[in-house]
């Protein structure tokens, strides 16, 4: 290839007029033009490389947009022409237009015409192979136009990383002709819909792409361009076009497509190290079209209407946008041997000077290294070296490339054989110089990485040596300084030493006070450890002593109870002597209650009693405690005393070191210093007097300087001492107040918890009271009661003896008569009441069941219609199974039968004619093939000829030759 060089995109802005539908509705026609380059939209200029007004014609816009892109092409670019905008803003109307109109015809038709009068234009030797492909992405699925079948292909890349579509029809064509009866093809297949703003509504993006190889059959120069045409489907609105259905599912696929060419422009403006050409097919294709290599024109088409423009002003946008998007373009040219040759001396040539210049930054960074300094004169110059090397350029592209003038002959078959072994051979040859070429390129990369090194460790030596110079002028006068500096450490080490003396005798007597806090802190402990034990003595003597109540209570209950069941019950002896047996028991009654009541008196006089000592026992646990947390708190002060005394001795530790490793260097370099001063006076004897002199006056200016110097360290010093003594202070109060503050949330919390506690009591004992006031009353009651029954127990034994009497003696008179009768009918009474008994229990299990029955029907029911439910889906599904299976299989059958035909119909081509030839075509006169040639014939996606290989040259009648 040849050497890249950058190139913008070029933007070309198109108005429509306004259509009927607008002039109905009273739109505004909105755009002003200013000039050929500018328009205005709601008072916003918008530049572009041209603007195009609505009177423009086709013929117009295409000398514009793509005249020079064709020249381009045919000399071995590649280029692209797309048409964006919204719906029904003339996108198709611009790129294709009427392809069968010489005024309407849009860009692709008259691109066509003009590939072919270029090349017919040209020069003779040259011979040009042109292949077209048409495909449409629908749905983000490529979908070949010329081969229906094709309808989901990939994207790949080629060994070059140039994306291209694999698997689509490539047709070889000659003529205008046939490219035009392509493109009819290919557009009978292509997606329209009618939407509310275009009766005509693309549904896909459309891709026209010519491919154009050449070779010069002299010079045996190859050139090939790909030129790609675009017809992309316009962004949608929903509320205006009144999608619905699938052309709604294709408007959000056209909108997702066309958002991604969206990210991928403003990726490309912003310069963001990634670009998302993987979120699109579309933009995978047009990958080497949008900053890759290729000469790239957009058409941004716009509504002049108000009713849009909110998409004009969006699509003049994107198109400022992509104005600013540079490409590099570069020839796609097949270099022959000697231009390869060519190109291996001069890189030959340049990794010599390179190698010339790497051996001389050596050896002047070895001389800087071994300490000598290298003259201006034969340091490296960088200026001088690019001179030379543009120089040697210069040179060999001046060399003019041996161009043999062979005339054209013709060569036999076994002529021919060896040329191609030799082409074979030199193609070796060529591909063992490539390898060998990129060899030497990484070694000069390399080389130039290795100098770049070098210069730079020669600056960072240099820097280095300067930066050592200032070290050592900086020492030299910090030298007197560390000499005095030197006495007032020793004086603060002694300093230093005293007051450590006093801090750690400080730190005993610290120890010694907290020894004795600890021991009175450990018999506070016990104290309380023993009153805890009689706490807990005390509240398991009150547990028992409830207990006790308790099971008293239980069995008053109990024996109340039992006198209650005595008394209600008829269980009376019918003798006379029964009354005094009765009276007898109420009188132990009585008894046994008044002890009952002497009982709970002594129990709640006792209960009383032990409150009293609960609660003189909690004072004595309140007081331990309060003492407690006094002690504690002052452990906790003495702690944090200690723990500060041990850091302060820690850092005056610290300090110490320190200052010993500082006079210890101090000494060493006043040795130094020492010995310096006597190798200059051993070389200064001959200047005593000025030594002397200068001895005095420095002196002097060092005896000031310390002066000065001891004063300025004593008043720093008093202030240090002030400033720690009032940290201290305010670090001691700071803890004393921290501490309080602990105490008093302790208290807090001790108060807190203890006024829950007396609350909770205070709840039981209300409690136990209202329970006290019950049972008094449930026990008056109870007397009242039990007085009452015996009461009437009394009248009722008085009547039950006079009744008893008189029945005797009835009794007595019907005895001797109704002996026999009495017990028949006692048998039948009791087998009548069983039998009754019986029957009431089987009509309350048979109530129950009913009852159990009737809530379970409901339940059963909607299981039985929710059954019969799935069973009927279950059906649906069967059939509907059953359908889909006989309309797969039927539509099954039916590919294989179209494979069968089209197998069938590819063996009987290839029995019949000979393999796929290129049809090649030469300038300088029309083409005589033609769709139409009876020795052509058009199968598969491909041309294919007979045995007889047409081909047109220049200078002749324009008949086809036999060869």
């Amino acid at each position: 290839m040849a050497d890249p060089a950058e190139c913008t995109i070029k933007v070309m802005c198109r108005f429509r007029p306004l259509n009927s539908s607008e002039v109905t509705r009273g739109d505004k026609y909105i755009p002003k033009f200013q000039g050929d380059e500018t328009v205005v939209i709601g008072g916003k200029p918008y530049v572009f490389d041209r603007v195009f007004q609505s009177n423009t014609t086709q013929e117009q816009v295409y000398n514009a947009c793509a005249q020079k892109i064709v020249k381009d092409v045919l000399e071995g670019y590649n280029g692209t022409i797309f048409a964006y905008g919204q719906t029904s803003s003339g996108k198709t109307h611009t790129m294709e237009g009427n392809l069968h109109d010489t005024d309407a015809m849009g860009i692709i038709p008259r691109i066509v015409q003009d590939i072919f009068n270029y090349i017919y234009s040209m020069d003779e030797n040259l011979e040009f192979h042109i292949k077209v492909s048409y495909f449409e992405i629908y749905l983000d699925k490529i979908r070949d136009l010329l081969d229906v079948s094709k309808t989901n292909l990939s994207v790949h890349e080629d060994k070059n990383r140039v994306p291209y579509v694999k698997g689509c029809t490539e047709r070889f064509v000659c003529s205008p002709e046939e490219v035009m009866d392509t493109i009819d093809e290919g557009k009978s297949n292509r997606h329209v819909a009618v939407t509310n703003m275009n009766e005509h509504s693309s549904r896909s993006h459309s891709i026209f792409l010519i491919n154009v190889k050449q070779e010069n059959t002299q010079t045996e120069q190859k050139l090939s361009g790909k030129l790609y045409l675009v017809d992309l489907a316009g962004s949608e609105k929903v509320s205006k076009t009144g999608a619905e259905g699938a052309v709604l599912d294709e408007a959000k696929n056209i909108n997702k497509s066309l958002s991604s060419l969206g990210n991928v422009i403003s990726a490309l403006a912003e310069g963001t190290a990634y670009i998302p050409y993987r979120d699109s097919k579309m933009t995978r294709i047009l990958q080497d079209s949008l900053g890759g290599n290729c000469r790239t024109t957009i058409v941004i088409c716009c509504s002049p209407s108000s009713y849009n423009e909110a998409e004009t002003k969006s699509t003049l946008m994107f198109g400022q946008r992509a104005k600013t998007i540079k490409n590099t373009v570069t020839v796609n040219i097949e270099l022959t041997a000697e231009q390869w040759k060519q190109k291996y001396e001069r890189e030959k040539e340049k990794n010599k000077t390179l190698r010339n210049t790497v051996t001389w930054l050596e050896n002047e960074l070895n001389r800087w290294r071994n300490g000598e300094s290298v003259p201006v004169e034969e340091q490296f110059d960088k200026e001088k070296a690019k001179e030379e090397v543009q120089a040697l350029d210069n040179i060999l592209n001046d060399k003019p490339a041996s161009t043999p003038n062979v005339p054209g002959v013709r060569l036999t078959d076994v002529e021919k054989d060896k040329c191609e072994a030799e082409l074979a051979k030199l193609y070796k040859q060529l591909d063992d110089k490539d390898e060998e070429i990129n060899q030497q390129s990484q070694l000069a990369e390399k080389l130039k990485q290795q100098m770049l090194d070098q210069d730079e460790l020669l600056a960072s030596s240099r820097r280095d040596h300067e930066n050592l110079q200032a070290e050592l002028n900086r020492l030299q006068a910090e030298n007197e300084a560390s000499k005095d500096e030197v006495k007032e450490v020793l004086q603060a080490l002694e300093e230093l030493a005293v007051n450590y003396d006093q801090k750690s005798q400080e730190v005993e007597d610290k120890t010694k006070e907290f020894e004795a806090i600890s021991e009175e802190l450990n018999q506070k402990s016990s104290i309380l450890s023993s009153l805890d034990s009689e706490l807990q003595k005390l509240k398991e003597m009150s547990n028992h002593q409830k207990k006790r109540v308790t099971e008293m209570m239980s069995s008053l209950l109990k024996d109340l109870a039992e006198i209650g069941i005595a008394v209600g019950s008829n269980d009376i002896k019918q003798h006379e002597g029964g009354s005094g047996m009765i009276d007898e028991e109420f009188t132990v009654a009585r008894l046994y209650i008044s002890k009952m009541k002497s009982e709970v008196k002594t129990m709640v006089k006792r209960c009383k009693q032990l409150e009293s000592t609960q609660s003189e026992s909690n004072k004595k646990m309140d007081e331990n405690e309060k003492e407690l947390a006094a002690c504690q708190l002052r452990i906790s002060q003495h702690e944090a005393k200690i723990k500060s005394l041990t850091e302060y001795l820690q850092n005056v530790e610290q300090k110490k070191r320190q200052l010993e490793e500082n006079v210890d260097s101090l000494n060493e370099e006043l040795v130094k210093l020492s010995a310096q001063e006597k190798v200059h006076a051993m070389e200064k004897e001959n200047e005593i007097q000025t030594a002397n002199e200068v001895k005095e006056a420095v002196e002097k200016q060092i005896h000031s300087h310390r002066e000065a110097h001891q004063k300025q360290i004593s008043s720093l010093r008093d202030e240090l001492d002030n400033k720690e003594k009032l940290i201290t202070e305010l670090q001691d109060l700071n803890q004393k107040i921290m501490l309080e503050q602990e105490r008093l949330r302790v208290e807090h919390e001790k108060l807190k918890s203890t006024d829950q506690e007396k609350s909770r009591k205070l709840h039981e004992l209300t409690v136990m009271q209202d329970r006290r006031e019950q049972a008094r009353q449930d026990l008056k009651g109870l007397e009242e009661t039990v007085a009452k029954e015996l009461q009437t127990l009394h009248n009722l034994r008085k009547l039950f003896v006079q009744d008893l009497a008189t029945r005797v003696k009835k009794s007595a008179e019907m005895d001797s008569d109704d002996t026999g009768g009495s017990a028949a009918q006692k048998q039948k009474i009791s087998f009548l009441e069983n039998n009754l008994e019986q029957l009431t229990k089987v009509h309350k299990q048979l109530v129950r069941d009913n009852a159990d029955l009737r809530c379970e029907l409901p339940k059963l029911e909607k299981r039985l219609r929710a059954t019969a439910e799935r069973v009927k889906a279950l059906e649906s599904a069967l059939k509907e199974a059953k359908e889909n299976a006989a309309r797969d299989r039927k539509r099954y059958q039916q590919e294989v039968d179209r494979i069968k035909e089209a197998v069938r119909a590819k063996n009987m081509a290839r029995r019949g004619h000979s393999a796929q030839i290129a049809k090649p075509i030469r300038p300088g006169q029309q083409p005589v093939a033609s769709p139409t040639h009876p020795n052509i014939n058009r199968s598969g996606g491909g041309f294919y000829q007979n045995s007889q290989t047409v081909s047109i040259r220049g200078g002749g009648t324009g008949k086809p030759e036999k060869n």
